[in-house]
């Protein structure tokens, strides 16, 4: 007997762990660029900058500073931090931004930019106000995830910032429906491949939980456009409201 219709979407939108073909050196470089000027575009447009900047904004007043050295994990090319920074400007925050890409050919912004792996992050311990990482979380699996999030821990001062898609069917009909947005071939490929490997937050919640110390503290939020918000306190740096939060927010 077939399945309810209610029950088949959580059947049909399992993570399915898809490589992405920008993350492939085998991509000619005029589609990495191309790639990542659509990214740029929908970057803008679609929620990935608000959400950034609200995270930031968060970081900052519960670090209480004004001027936050961040690390960007995974930049590309680095236009979604520059817009971040003009948008907490207005707040009165500063960023002192350092790029940090696997491909030099992905790192066509002009300022502090190094190459190297993100899960090994080539700094000293606290080297960094915050680490911040936007749209790359998909792209781990499980273990690279946590991976991850213990080496931003280490490298940061305050917090690791998480902005990444939600996997939903009605996410995955709007990727079908901005193809005419996207230039490239492998953006439009790309686009479905992410959001069948992106994560739900419980999902998130579960895998980060075990790499975490008692004390410390994350929250994760759900913003504009099926994207989600995940802030990690550094030991000592955490909230003072409940150490989990999980809330529907709506970032304009």
């Amino acid at each position: 007997m077939p399945a309810p219709r209610r029950q088949l979407w959580p059947i049909l939108m399992q993570r399915v762990d898809i490589p992405e073909i920008l993350d492939s050196d085998t991509c000619p470089p005029g589609e990495v660029e191309a790639s990542l000027r659509d990214l740029v575009r929908i970057n803008r447009w679609f929620g990935v900058v608000a959400t950034t900047a609200a995270l930031v904004e968060r970081a900052a007043h519960r670090a209480g500073r004004r001027r936050l050295t961040l690390l960007e994990v995974a930049a590309g090319s680095g236009e979604v931090t520059r817009l971040v920074g003009e948008r907490v400007g207005h707040s009165g925050i500063t960023l002192d931004v350092t790029l940090l890409d696997r491909a030099r050919t992905h790192l066509f912004d002009g300022g502090r930019a190094v190459v190297g792996d993100g899960l090994a992050l080539p700094f000293a311990e606290n080297a960094f106000d915050v680490v911040s990482c936007n749209l790359f979380a998909h792209h781990l699996d499980p273990e690279s995830l946590r991976r991850f999030v213990k080496q931003a821990l280490r490298v940061s001062r305050c917090a690791v910032l998480i902005n990444d898609l939600v996997r939903h069917p009605l996410h995955l009909a709007l990727v079908y429906a901005g193809f005419p947005l996207m230039r490239s071939q492998v953006s439009r490929a790309d686009g479905v491949a992410s959001v069948r490997r992106a994560y739900v937050p419980e999902e998130i919640r579960e895998i980060l939980a075990p790499a975490m110390a008692p004390d410390q503290g994350m929250e994760i939020s759900r913003h504009f456009l099926f994207r989600m918000g995940v802030i990690v306190w550094k030991r000592g740096a955490e909230a003072r409201e409940p150490m989990w939060r999980l809330s529907s927010d709506v970032v304009g």
